[in-house]
């Protein structure tokens, strides 16, 4: 995994700390002006540092400290947690054992990693990560087993005293654009969520349709003040549990399969592409940081198949057969939702 990325604070100009090089991003700042805010969201959190789940948040929030005028992280994942577990039984995956007391090579930064199954959910993981006075970041994911076909929650959050970046969708297991079966059974009923949202999370600005490969229609994409008010907004768009308790159980041995390949196909992309890698590097070492990556965040490319990325995305080789590493190498840029209100693609007309 190689690339950059470097932030550099607003409020200390003079002050930049590189956080990590993702295998797909360049150098990165953390700026109070939105236009820096801007390329840091596409860089950062639209590759995906994947998605989390800060259980030992509840308490009050790593670190102990807060960002922003109100954030709100610990009532996200506690409201996130309760939700789940009046539906279901949380199990602890084997992976967090491992990974949930990890020595950091910065004392200014608190790690939680803590992942969990449940009948129906194959692994629920999370990583929070706060950097004392400077930044938070929530990354939660929730991915269901093969039998069943729902979508991926992913939620991204990157917080730091002024604005927060936000990504949350429920990112398809298949394409949308291709699978019209697949957008009808679960987005269709959620549409209306995008319209009440639009007003007041507006999309975030120009991303790429690189960036848009796993993403749905109804994806909230946006940047806001950090008050207690706009991340309460959040609370309101978490539906998977819904959809969880609907699903129902495929027994179609060929069907399961291709469940499966699809969702060993998602996290090969997000393993490959991980922004976050150098950060984690920086704070856990290299060999901790590989582990964190293969076997905690995106746990399953090493069991649910065994493509590589390349068998995946054979655009992406290079001559010598080595995976091109540049970032939106592939695409168009879309600077307002290329999605109508009915959750069709419009992004061919809308890009620039």
């Amino acid at each position: 995994m190689t690339g950059g990325m470097r932030w550099c604070s607003g409020w200390q100009e003079e002050s930049c700390f590189a956080i990590g090089a993702g295998t797909d991003v360049a150098n990165l700042f953390i700026s109070i002006k939105r236009t820096q805010l801007l390329l840091a969201t596409e860089e950062w959190l639209l590759a995906g540092l994947a998605c989390s789940w800060g259980e030992s948040m509840s308490s009050g929030g790593v670190g102990g400290g807060s960002l922003g005028a109100g954030l709100p992280y610990h009532k996200f994942v506690s409201f996130a947690l309760e939700e789940t577990r009046l539906r279901t039984t949380l199990t602890p995956h084997p992976s967090q054992e491992k990974f949930k007391s990890i020595k950091l090579n910065d004392d200014n930064t608190v790690f939680n990693a803590l992942s969990f199954s449940a009948p129906k959910i194959r692994l629920l993981r999370s990583l929070t990560i706060e950097k004392k006075n400077s930044y938070q970041v929530l990354d939660f994911a929730a991915f269901s087993e093969p039998e069943y076909d729902l979508p991926i929650f992913c939620a991204n959050v990157f917080t730091t005293h002024a604005q927060s970046i936000v990504v949350l969708d429920l990112n398809p297991l298949y394409d949308t654009t291709v699978h019209k079966d697949y957008k009808d059974k679960y987005y269709r009923s959620i549409m209306p969520l995008v319209h009440k949202y639009n007003e007041l999370l507006p999309w975030g600005g120009k991303i790429t349709s690189e960036s848009l490969k796993f993403f749905s229609p109804i994806v909230i994409w946006t940047i806001f003040e950090s008050t207690e008010h706009n991340h309460h907004v959040l609370h309101s768009a978490f539906v998977w549990l819904e959809l969880m308790d609907q699903a129902i159980k495929e027994n179609n041995k060929a069907t399961i399969a291709r469940n499966q390949e699809e969702q060993h196909k998602y996290l090969t992309w997000r393993a490959e592409k991980d922004p976050g890698y150098p950060l984690l590097k920086k704070l856990i070492g290299e060999s901790r940081a590989e582990d964190l990556v293969m076997e905690f965040l995106f746990e399953g490319v090493n069991t649910l198949g065994t493509k590589s990325f390349l068998d995946y995305f054979p655009e992406y080789a290079r001559d010598d057969g080595s995976v091109n590493k540049k970032r939106s190498m592939i695409g168009k840029s879309f600077e307002t939702r290329p999605w109508d209100a009915n959750g069709e693609f419009i992004g061919d007309a809308e890009a620039q």
